[in-house]
């Protein structure tokens, strides 16, 4: 009883988050309704029950967003991995979202080197999708699908032109049919990319691919499962050495 009673007190005193000094506690369902959480600038919704908050600094985060991962490897940005970031760092306090061209003032995924920022939300956009628009699956682009840059393309949902060729759209390439991000998804923290190892298809692809780039990935796959094996076999080890000494204590 008294450690079921440690576990819920821990709970109700809530969970410390790197973006905030103050510890973050569960906020009542029916005051989070009207709040927006600081990380997405995305209103509560039903799809996201829990929300954190410190009410002495109105901060509020997503469960979600709580738990978005600090480091990300994203086919979008297959060079160098993601940071994720509290608010931007550039001088302006904002950055330019490279998947759907809109600005931002919270949390996003980083990389400083390139000045590439994303938004939490678009990096969980789904390498692939189906919508009510097109009956066929579209697959997630990070730019244009045509090798001409000079080439104009509008959105099939809106109709509006897509004025920027860098940023990402829905495509289905049989019947040349495409979306652009705010038509095809909302913007909801999901599940993130934990490996891209299957990667969307570059619509400009290297005519000479680096044939050891897959055997790498496969490597550092292998060696990952193989640690988690090693650290699941010691904890093993030690509940069990643990319980002889208490055969041992009670037989004496």
């Amino acid at each position: 009883m008294g450690r079921r009673n440690r576990s819920r007190d821990s709970t109700s005193q809530g969970k410390q988050h790197f973006s905030h000094s103050h510890i973050l506690k569960l906020v009542n369902p029916a005051e989070a309704e009207i709040l927006s959480c600081n990380a997405c600038e995305q209103p509560n919704n039903n799809n996201n029950p829990n929300f954190y908050g410190c009410n002495s600094c109105q901060y509020f985060l997503h469960e979600n967003c709580f738990n978005a991962p600090r480091f990300l490897d994203h086919s979008s940005h297959a060079s160098h991995p993601l940071t994720l970031l509290a608010s931007p760092t550039y001088s302006s306090r904002s950055y330019t979202c490279k998947a759907c061209g809109s600005d931002g003032n919270g949390f996003c995924f980083s990389c400083a080197c390139c000045e590439f920022d994303i938004h939490l939300h678009c990096a969980s956009c789904p390498s692939s999708i189906l919508i009510d628009e097109h009956p066929h699956q579209l697959e997630l682009l990070f730019g244009s699908p045509f090798e001409d840059e000079n080439i104009v393309y509008s959105c099939d949902v809106c109709n509006n032109v897509i004025m920027k060729t860098d940023d990402w759209l829905y495509y289905c390439d049989a019947c040349d049919f495409m979306s652009h991000l705010p038509c095809t998804i909302s913007p909801e923290v999901g599940v993130f990319p934990r490996q891209q190892s299957h990667p969307t298809p570059n619509p400009n692809p290297n005519p000479n691919p680096n044939p050891n780039t897959n055997s790498a990935v496969e490597m550092i796959n292998a060696a990952n499962e193989a640690h988690e094996q090693i650290i699941a076999a010691q904890i093993r080890a030690q509940i069990e050495a643990r319980g002889r000494a208490a055969a041992l204590s009670l037989w004496d």
